[in-house]
């Protein structure tokens, strides 16, 4: 599991370099998702562009790396894949998570 930053001027965007979170590399995941918000000052998305598959294992880590967050932070997604989203939708995750189509959008919104 390889997570990379991309500092900008008011969020840091976090993406998954691989095609599935699942039961296999979510304690990974999870513990590399501790390291790269630890020191969040702004927004921070995570960019799921690559990720074709998430079990409930992922679900349960990207829940967990949200927990993480500092005081006042929230975790957002963006580029949600069709086979991800349709996860986030059926369990409803999709009310508990800013969702944006792309990391562009992201950058261009206010929330």
């Amino acid at each position: 599991m390889k997570l990379t930053t991309d500092s900008r001027e008011t969020l840091d965007v976090i993406t998954v370099e691989a095609n599935r979170i699942d039961a296999a590399v979510a304690i990974q995941f999870k513990d590399q998702m501790r390291e790269a918000v630890v020191d969040a000052d702004g927004r921070v998305v995570l960019n799921l562009a690559r990720v074709d598959f998430i079990d409930s294992s992922g679900l349960g880590a990207i829940v967990a790396a949200m927990k993480l967050m500092p005081d006042g932070r929230k975790l957002e997604l963006a580029a949600l894949t069709p086979t991800v989203d349709k996860v986030f939708r059926m369990t409803r995750m999709d009310s508990i998570f800013a969702i944006h189509d792309s990391v562009e959008s992201a950058t261009q919104s206010a929330i």
